[in-house]
């Protein structure tokens, strides 16, 4: 959420950064906030002279019972009796207009950092860096939920049958691999110094609010009927409202989390759930970094939040890419995102693993998260990262490191938590594998 002081001062940049976004329908919210918050201030002006007048009338009552002046005091008594209900009427004016405001300030999207580059979506996203050398396979390579299953390591037809479309069983050794994956990017952010977190999974509608808009909200949160609970995105959503409505200290800033937390979305919208395996789904782990400090250092938190991901998939051996977010494709909160995506030798391309985030004061200023300075209170920065998604983190690993027989070499960081260096197919698997 902006400031409104910015678009009471500076209401043609706040329109400017809309055409950037490309969402020119909301450029009427500007002139209605505008609009709103001038009737707003016209209100409290008018209550606070009403207080004053109440207060002046006051000690003239006073001072009229001090010279007997009964009649003089009657008068003036009667007069303040209905000081009172014309403040508590302006005062429910005041308040109705702040809600009107507010709900219209939370769609006017944030302004995005001067180095984000125009574009209108994804397709124009900007290619930063590989990290990470291209393998070449002299063999097909086999799709990682058909790879899985033949593993025994899957079963998604009767996860469907039991939970529906986009949930899936883990068995044996894949099972065991995903926990790996986890494991070792919880270790991997708790040696950076980031402190471990295990979040509550279920989060208030104030709370969401809080740390997304509206129409993301739409397309993932799923809703506890009957309670005022959704269950969690990503864990940046428990994690950021720990800190709601809180003051911190010059001396607890920064803020380092990295937390672990299944992840549920109901995953609507342009990609659906169609695709049989654990790319797109309702339910999956992830490791997460968090970051809350002073706005001066965010973007160096940023550079070092990339370079954690960037170290943990180069430790995995699979090659990723870095995108740079355009302008378009940077939902409303986030002033300056990037993607990171890894390669898919079955499809030749690369896929999302990964989403670095700053958010700046966008989040801070709906959830009243401060820092205590010399010269008053101010709103911190926050920003999050995806240390490894392990649905994603898993089609990755199976394609990048699958051999010829249907085995999949397991990186050497992991082995210390799967305890095997490889998955192998049985002689039956081999058959079968042969047979595709």
């Amino acid at each position: 959420m902006l400031d409104i002081k910015l678009i009471r001062e500076n209401p043609e940049f706040v329109k400017e950064n809309i055409k950037k976004k490309f969402q020119n329908e909301k450029l009427p919210l500007v002139n209605q906030v505008k609009k709103l918050d001038e009737e707003w201030r016209k209100c409290k002006y008018e209550a606070d002279n009403l207080r004053k007048q109440r207060n002046i009338i006051s000690e003239e009552i006073n001072e009229s019972k001090k010279k007997k002046d009964e009649k003089k005091a009657s008068l003036l008594i009667k007069k303040a009796k209905s000081i009172p209900e014309e403040i508590a009427k302006l005062e429910e004016k005041e308040k109705k207009l702040s809600e009107e405001i507010k709900e219209i300030m939370y769609k006017i999207p944030n302004i995005i950092h001067s180095s984000v580059p125009i574009g209108k979506d994804a397709t124009e996203n900007v290619e930063i860096k590989k990290i990470g050398k291209i393998p070449k396979p002299n063999f097909e390579i086999i799709n990682h939920a058909e790879l899985a299953e033949k593993l025994g390591g899957a079963d998604f037809d009767t996860a469907r049958e039991i939970s529906g479309k986009g949930f899936y069983y883990l068995k044996g050794k894949i099972a065991q691999l995903s926990s790996a994956l986890i494991n070792f990017a919880r270790d991997y952010m708790i040696e950076q110094g980031y402190e471990y977190i295990e979040p509550p999974l279920l989060i208030r509608k104030k709370v969401v609010e809080g740390v997304m808009s509206f129409a993301e909200m739409d397309n993932m949160m799923y809703k506890i009927e009957g309670e005022d609970l959704y269950l969690i995105g990503t864990s940046e959503h428990s994690v950021i409202g720990m800190y709601m409505d809180k003051v911190l200290q010059k001396g607890d800033i920064p803020q380092k989390i990295t937390a672990f937390s299944p992840c549920f979305r109901k995953e609507i919208g342009a990609h659906g759930i169609d695709e049989k395996g654990v790319y797109r789904v309702h339910q999956f782990y992830k490791q997460e970094m968090v970051v809350i400090c002073e706005p001066k250092d965010s973007y160096k938190f940023y550079d070092e939040m990339l370079s954690h991901t960037i170290n943990v998939f180069k430790a995995l051996e699979i090659p990723i890419r870095v995108l740079e977010c355009c302008s378009g494709d940077l939902a409303d909160l986030k002033a300056k995102s990037c993607d990171v995506e890894a390669w898919s030798p079955r499809q030749q391309k690369y896929f999302e693993v990964g989403s670095l985030t700053n958010m700046e004061e966008a989040q801070a200023r709906r959830l009243n998260i401060k820092i205590n300075g010399p010269d008053g209170n101010y709103f911190s920065h926050t920003l999050n990262n995806t240390v490894l998604a392990n649905s994603r983190a898993l089609v990755a690993l199976m394609e990048n490191h699958q051999q010829k027989d249907g085995s999949i070499k397991i990186p050497k960081v992991l082995w210390k938590y799967t305890r095997f260096k490889e998955i192998k197919p049985t002689k039956k698997q081999v058959t079968g594998l042969e047979k595709t």
